[in-house]
């Protein structure tokens, strides 16, 4: 047997050994952020309501994108936030990642029967947690900073919290 000829098998054996070391389950395409928010404006005022985001990985390791929004409610206010966070993900464990995020952030607020429009930005720290190693169901924990462009450029803090569904 030559040489070319005995490099096939070797490169074939080699070719099935790294394909049987992949993970049997595919990554999500993307993953449904489920839960609560709490936000306090640094003036004074606290605000609660429901947080609804998307997440997908567009750049494995490297870039995450979340698009997301919560209505807060408060006493004679009403405050719609609708963000894009870039997020740059770390795997701390099999059952544990952490991201950092910034981005922009569109605010529809209606306080005393005035409605306002502003842009502002948002960062953002990112920690989920996966109780099993398929990684369907988990829950995730996210504090975060906002500060508005709008009139008197109020900043407020906040934090999420709530369940993780993955979408195949």
């Amino acid at each position: 047997m030559s040489a070319p000829q005995s490099l096939l098998p070797a490169l074939l054996l080699l070719c099935a050994g790294r394909a049987f070391a992949q993970s049997a389950e595919p990554e999500p395409v993307a993953i449904v952020e489920l839960g609560g928010a709490v936000s306090r404006d640094l003036k004074g005022g606290t605000s609660f309501g429901p947080d609804l985001a998307v997440e997908a990985t567009p750049i494995e390791n490297w870039l995450e994108l979340e698009a997301g929004a919560t209505p807060l409610f408060s006493r004679h206010t009403v405050e719609w936030d609708t963000d894009l966070l870039f997020k740059k993900p770390w795997t701390l464990s099999k059952k544990a990642e952490f991201m950092v995020g910034v981005g922009p952030e569109w605010i529809h607020t209606r306080a005393y029967g005035i409605t306002t429009n502003s842009p502002g930005i948002e960062a953002a720290l990112d920690f989920m947690f996966w109780p099993s190693a398929k990684r369907r169901f988990g829950w995730y924990l996210e504090p975060g900073y906002d500060y508005s462009f709008g009139q008197g450029h109020p900043r407020s803090v906040g934090i999420s919290a709530g369940l993780l569904i993955a979408i195949p």
